[in-house]
């Protein structure tokens, strides 16, 4: 059986951090994509090397019509006018995580930026495909918006949405959805992080030269992606709606967007669709900045123990810039 060795064009250009515990802890084991389905999977470590999860004030799950949301809660008192809160959409490529993904980085933010941090259990591909997750996704931020303030405490004037990869193209999708509503939810800031925001990119590299360039790149290659939008989008018609790409909203509704934060890694395939939707927020009018990490490949949030020092690094960056974002101040 197949493991995962690191390509011999990638190896120079990885932290050297990663390199080290990519061959103790991974390298052996077989890529997930090139196995038989089974839905088991999603009973194990989705990435390993995560920092322990922060004790908070509190944290308890409530139930939606079709899937349920975590709550982490900070210590102490809230303001007089209540929480910010943060709706975190995990990543997974849509197929794999759950309630308890990422966890480590949500009670990060809630302690460090003094923010009501809420996750959710989206359903997910290939039992559910498109756009069942785009579907849990607005839910929660409507559930918020309207039980947020008597249940949880929070502020609705204070919401602000998050996600990784999967969960940043829902978070891209749900921040534009917000401006449909009637009436609409306004939000006050997103964070992309290592976004998915174009279904349609091809290994070519024609549209987005990272696909190529980063083919073979440690954990999100190029066939862990496809088998991912495969379960995911099953119908290729689908793949071009902007709420499954949102790279092709209307420039009229892609200007709605709140100030966004864009995070992407150097040695990524999804790096430049990242940039490259951070560019058209830019055109049309929308406050956003980016960052690229160098030397990082895709899954390093989650990497943030004592393994990658640049998976710290993200993780102080996105605190900061959401407590900047709430203004608060920020705790690291």
């Amino acid at each position: 059986m197949a493991g995962q060795p690191i390509d011999p064009a990638i190896l120079p250009r990885l932290d050297p951090e990663y390199v080290e515990f990519h061959n103790k802890y991974i390298a052996h084991l077989p890529a997930p994509h090139t196995l038989p389905w089974d839905p088991n999977i999603r009973k194990k470590e989705a990435v390993p090397g995560a920092a322990d999860i922060l004790e908070v004030g509190s944290v308890r799950d409530y139930d939606l019509s079709k899937t349920k949301v975590r709550v982490l809660t900070p210590e102490g008192p809230p303001p007089e006018s209540g929480w910010p809160v943060y709706c975190w959409y995990h990543g997974g490529g849509w197929t794999l995580g759950s309630i308890r993904a990422e966890n480590a980085f949500c009670s990060r933010i809630c302690k460090g930026v003094k923010c009501v941090v809420v996750t959710v259990d989206y359903r997910l591909a290939p039992e559910y495909p498109y756009p069942a997750a785009v579907e849990d996704a607005l839910e929660t931020l409507q559930w918020v918006y309207e039980k947020g303030p008597s249940l949880l405490g929070i502020n609705p004037a204070l919401i602000a949405l998050g996600g990784s990869s999967a969960g940043g193209n829902l978070a891209a999708i749900i921040s534009m959805k917000a401006a449909q509503l009637s009436p609409p939810i306004s939000l006050v800031h997103v964070q992309m992080i290592v976004p998915v925001t174009d279904n349609t990119a091809q290994p070519s590299g024609n549209s987005y030269p990272s696909w190529k360039e980063c083919a073979n790149t440690v954990w999100l290659n190029v066939g862990r992606m496809i088998w991912f939008r495969d379960f995911y989008v099953p119908n290729e018609a689908d793949r071009t709606k902007w709420d499954c790409s949102p790279i092709f909203a209307p420039d009229e509704l892609l200007a709605k967007t709140p100030p966004t934060w864009v995070a992407v890694m150097e040695l990524d395939i999804l790096r430049d669709e990242g940039l490259a939707y951070a560019e058209r927020l830019r055109k049309v009018g929308v406050p956003v900045t980016h960052k690229m990490y160098k030397k990082a490949p895709h899954q390093i949030l989650a990497m943030d123990g004592s393994v990658l020092a640049v998976g710290r690094e993200l993780v102080a960056d996105a605190t900061t810039n959401l407590a900047e974002a709430f203004g608060t101040t920020v705790e690291l």
